[in-house]
């Protein structure tokens, strides 16, 4: 059911795209975690972990159906990718991000500054 309904709705999304003629070629997604489930001893936790990894993974599948390249940053991490993949050092990617924020009206929290990194990953 949740391949189904995650296909139907990048399917959606990417329609509505195309019919404002922009094409999407890359994706970014930021995640909490890449741990493996079965290393979870916690059942409950491992639910959680489960239950991450079948959405992420799913998104991911959906998104290459549609030949959509899609990379995965952690988000503890994400900057540190960031600064590999766009060969620039941490502090540059930091910064630079943090400058984003200015022409924003609204306030610059973490999760749209990681989501400014994702899609600085994906265009780079």
């Amino acid at each position: 059911m949740v391949r189904r309904i995650t296909g139907k709705s990048i399917a959606k999304l990417l329609a509505s795209y195309r019919q404002q003629n922009f094409r999407i070629k890359r994706a970014a997604l930021v995640v909490g975690s890449q741990i493996d489930p079965r290393s979870v001893a916690n059942p409950h936790i491992r639910a959680h972990a489960l239950e991450g990894q079948l959405f992420r993974s799913v998104l991911q599948e959906s998104l290459q159906a549609h030949r959509i390249r899609t990379d995965i940053l952690r988000e503890r991490d994400a900057y540190c990718q960031a600064a590999v993949a766009l060969k620039r050092s941490n502090e540059n990617v930091r910064r630079v991000v943090q400058n984003f924020g200015r022409d924003t009206e609204a306030p610059w929290r973490a999760e749209q500054k990681l989501a400014a990194v994702a899609a600085w990953v994906a265009l780079g």
